[in-house]
Parts: structure tokens; sequence; C-alpha cells
């Protein structure tokens, strides 16, 4: 899966900001909520449309771009 399958970029929807792939939910939403110590559950009941493997694809390929991998 690629970053195309998970995040939506058009001009056409918001302003060509980053949503979840299918909705109209800004990826840095997900983000704000975290910072702000709310959990993903609470982010998911408040953003239905958003589902919880979509999110948890997007926070685990940003940790993998974020996060070098351990040397063994």
């Amino acid at each position: 899966m690629d970053a195309s399958d998970l995040i939506t970029i058009d001009a056409d929807i918001l302003g060509g900001t980053p949503v979840f792939k299918g909705t109209r939910v800004p990826v840095k939403t997900l983000f704000e909520y975290l910072e702000d110590d709310y959990t993903l559950e609470e982010f998911l009941q408040s953003f239905p449309s958003v589902t919880r493997e979509l999110a948890c694809r997007v926070l685990d390929r940003s940790e993998a771009a974020l996060v070098p991998p351990k040397v063994a």
C-alpha cells in the first residue's frame, strides 16, 4: 500500500489539504488530536468516516518515514 492508497491531495477537496482517502478529514487533524492527548479511539469517534485501519496505516507510514530503523 503506497501513500496514494492512504491520502488524497486534490485541489477540489479542501483546497489541496492532504485528507484521508475517501473522506474530507485532514490528516493533520489526527496528529493534532494525538498531540492534544486525545486517544485514537476519540479521534475515530469524532470522524467516523476514517477507519481504524486507515488511521493506523497512516501512523505506521509516518513512523517509518520519520524514525530510522534500529540497527542490530
